[in-house]
């Protein structure tokens, strides 16, 4: 059997209580390494609180004490995985800091989660909830680090003041999930500095 995406994940505790670390947080973790386990094995129409509330050792109530649905339960989970490799650099240079964050995504694309996002975004065509909460818990707080690291190229002067920044995100990062979902080759690191030199040529030359 191939290594889940607990695994993947794993924070390095198991299911090992540390001394002075609250329950509740321990039952939370394993909730979400639960719900990755069971959404690679199962996909998201099958999955089911009571699975993921048996797999984690806790009950339903308790899962439904942080989560008021299956998608937005997934879409945390999936959010928590991938925290830390999906963060903005800061390295002084804003066309360095969008290239190491838009590869670091097309790695996750690429790999066993890949296949959760496109999950997430296909069923989120036929289901309101599910697509709001993968909007609201892992595209928007993207976003807002996003942003920031905009406003320090304007800060710097490597951007001009009028930038719009969400028609500069929305083709910098809409190209990457164009390519992800609809061509599904071609998604490489070459193409991220590709994306990022004719975008931000494109918006230095306004």
């Amino acid at each position: 059997m191939p290594p889940s995406l607990a695994t993947e994940q794993n924070t390095g505790t198991g299911d090992r209580r540390l001394p002075g670390r609250p329950r509740s947080e321990d039952a939370r973790k394993a909730i979400l390494r639960s719900t990755l386990k069971l959404l690679q094995q199962n996909g998201f129409p099958e999955l089911s609180i009571e699975a993921i509330a048996a797999d984690a050792d806790v009950g339903k109530a308790t899962v439904y004490r942080w989560w008021p649905n299956k998608a937005a339960l997934v879409a945390d989970a999936f959010s928590s995985s991938a925290d830390e490799e999906l963060r903005f650099p800061n390295t002084g240079s804003v066309r360095a800091d969008l290239s190491i964050q838009m590869k670091h995504l097309v790695r996750i694309l690429r790999g066993r989660r890949g296949r959760i996002v496109a999950a997430l975004v296909g069923g989120g065509q036929s289901d309101p909830e599910l697509i709001e909460a993968f909007r609201d818990r892992f595209m928007m707080p993207r976003r807002q680090e996003a942003y920031e690291t905009l406003r320090r190229g304007i800060e710097r002067g490597e951007l001009p003041k009028s930038l719009n920044m969400d028609l500069a995100l929305d083709t910098l990062y809409g190209s990457i999930y164009m390519r992800f979902l609809i061509r599904q080759t071609g998604l490489t690191e070459e193409f991220v500095d590709e994306v990022v030199s004719a975008v931000m040529d494109g918006v230095s030359e306004r």
